[in-house]
């Protein structure tokens, strides 16, 4: 998953990043409303989680600001106890869950992992497309009912493919995906290629067929055509 943490509690924040890098995640944070606006604007995310009561701005200008542009960052709210009305707010505007705290970070992360999957998969553990099964919570793949094993990097591309199946994704898409913001010092998107090449070659001894087109010039589409 790719994640932003919208918090301005720095001790909260960073923990919350450590929590879910510890789980492959792709994390990155901002502190303020101008930051998050600012991120928000040109990066995609599986999941904004978001404090609604941020120096420079108000976390409910973010959940509009989403909705108005039609991106699909899926919002969960974290708040305090005495902030309901903006917690209803916030949901009426289009953000997905919430969250009040204190709360568990384990509890945090499900709450994240069920929006992606409603979002992403239709709410379900299990992701399947044509011989290709996915179990989310093992994070393991198998193809005709044998395992196939992929790396991190690898199994999240595929799962963003299937997310995303029919659409043509470009390489900046891609590369944002799996490295977050710091791929703008990348020199080339070689690495993507080479992922692609990999994924394509397990699969296909897996005894699946080959889903991954290039759209030349554009990126890569996975599709069944």
């Amino acid at each position: 998953m790719k994640i932003l943490i919208v918090e301005d509690e720095a001790g909260l924040r960073e923990s919350i990043e450590a929590y879910f890098t510890g789980t492959d995640s792709i994390c990155e944070t901002a502190a303020d409303y101008t930051a998050a606006l600012a991120k928000v604007s040109v990066y995609r995310y599986d999941c904004v989680i978001l404090d609604l009561t941020l120096p420079r701005g108000n976390g409910l200008d973010i959940i509009k600001h989403l909705k108005e542009n039609e991106h699909n960052d899926g919002v969960l709210i974290i708040s305090a106890k005495n902030s309901l009305d903006d917690r209803l707010t916030g949901l009426d505007l289009g953000a997905d869950d919430y969250l009040t705290k204190p709360f568990h970070l384990s509890e945090l992360k499900s709450r994240v992992a069920a929006i992606v999957r409603r979002k992403s998969f239709n709410g379900s553990n299990l992701l399947k497309f044509n011989e290709i099964s996915i179990d989310l919570s093992a994070k393991s793949v198998m193809v005709s009912g044998q395992p196939v094993k992929f790396t991190r990097k690898e199994y999240s591309l595929l799962l963003y493919f299937i997310a995303n199946k029919g659409k043509v994704v470009s390489k900046n898409a891609i590369a944002e995906h799996l490295w977050g913001d710091s791929i703008d010092i990348a020199d080339n998107f070689d690495f993507i290629y080479s992922h692609i090449k990999n994924i394509r070659k397990k699969l296909v001894e897996a005894g699946a067929r080959d889903y991954i087109q290039a759209a030349y010039g554009m990126g890569y589409k996975f599709t069944e055509a």
